[in-house]
């Protein structure tokens, strides 16, 4: 069954990944998925996967991977878990991204879905740091078209909402999967990680940041309101960003004086972006078709260092028809 498939699938991801990095903690890995498949796992010497019985994959990570290490420091889950515990402190219920995946297919699968015919459509930031999620849903559905941008709003808007329709196979439907995302780096700290070939890390999501500087500002009369960009594209994605960041100034400005504008900061920015989503369903949802179904799933992506798994929080969960009507709360 497809759910089956996935875990898999996302288990020899993440050992390779492991190996990649040079860890050697990643016999608990290899044993869940000997448990899962009932076959045995051996890892060479010169670093290739063997998966048995007798028709086996062999996996050579030289093929996949840099020799070099992800970044000048060493990360181990051994030496500290502060990622593992501020990621699931600050954000409850957040998921690793394997257990995400497992999740959602199997609950897709239940509402229906048949995933060989499902699209996913993602609206994630493009920050680097967020592509894993992006490759684990594309190994579960086969591709993933993105409408992301800046911070992780939908900026391909309800155009490319339509065209992704478009592309939907025959009979199947489609997955939205949206949400900021926030860094937890390796001392426990909300709103900074480190970085593959980097000493030192820096601010994660540094569009939400700098947004947020802007709404501050505003709030605070130390700035006026920036003028839309009008026919000038070279910015005009951070300025949206600032802009649907604005009426959560003063939400924003009492969460820093609590010291928590990090951990409230990707939590407003979800609510408007979720705002967004809805007004693209209304606009666009009638493309995917009267038998079409669309799942829209909302949340915040943890992003830790390198050698740690992704987080995602789900907030919502639901099933919508074609004019944007909710079917179903299936989270």
């Amino acid at each position: 069954p497809p759910p089956k498939k996935v875990v898999c699938t996302m288990l020899l991801q993440s050992a390779i990944r492991n190996l990649s990095r040079k860890q050697t903690s990643i016999s608990s890995t290899l044993l869940q998925f000997s448990t899962v498949t009932n076959k045995s796992v051996t890892v060479t010497k010169n670093e290739h996967f063997t998966i048995f019985p007798k028709r086996h994959v062999t996996l050579p990570l030289a093929n996949h991977f840099s020799s070099s290490p992800p970044t000048n420091r060493s990360f181990s889950t051994e030496s500290s878990s502060k990622p593992y515990e501020n990621a699931t402190n600050a954000f409850p219920g957040a998921l690793t991204n394997a257990e995400l995946l497992t999740k959602l297919t199997t609950t897709l699968t239940n509402a229906g879905y048949d995933t060989t015919k499902t699209l996913v459509a993602t609206s994630l930031c493009c920050d680097e740091v967020n592509r894993p999620l992006e490759t684990d849903l594309s190994n579960a559905f086969t591709h993933n078209f993105n409408m992301g941008g800046l911070a992780g709003f939908p900026f391909g808007g309800a155009t490319s909402f339509g065209a992704m329709a478009a592309h939907i196979p025959d009979g199947g439907s489609c997955l939205v999967v949206y949400g900021p995302h926030v860094g937890v780096d390796s001392t426990g700290a909300v709103g900074t990680v480190e970085r593959r070939g980097k000493d030192h890390g820096g601010s994660c999501c540094g569009s939400a940041v700098a947004a947020s500087g802007y709404v501050s500002s505003v709030y605070n009369g130390t700035t006026t309101e920036s003028a839309a960009p009008g026919s000038d594209p070279l910015d005009a994605q951070q300025y949206y960003v600032g802009q649907m960041l604005l009426p959560f100034a003063e939400k924003l400005e009492a969460a820093a004086a609590g010291n928590e504008k990090m951990t409230a900061l990707p939590k407003y920015l979800y609510e408007a972006q979720s705002e967004f989503i809805q007004r693209i369903l209304k606009a666009s949802g009638k493309a995917v078709g009267e038998d079409g179904k669309i799942a829209v799933l909302g949340g915040i992506q943890v992003n830790t260092p390198p050698g740690y798994t992704d987080y995602y929080q789900p907030l919502c969960f639901n099933l919508y028809d074609c004019h944007g009507e909710l079917i179903e709360e299936l989270w």
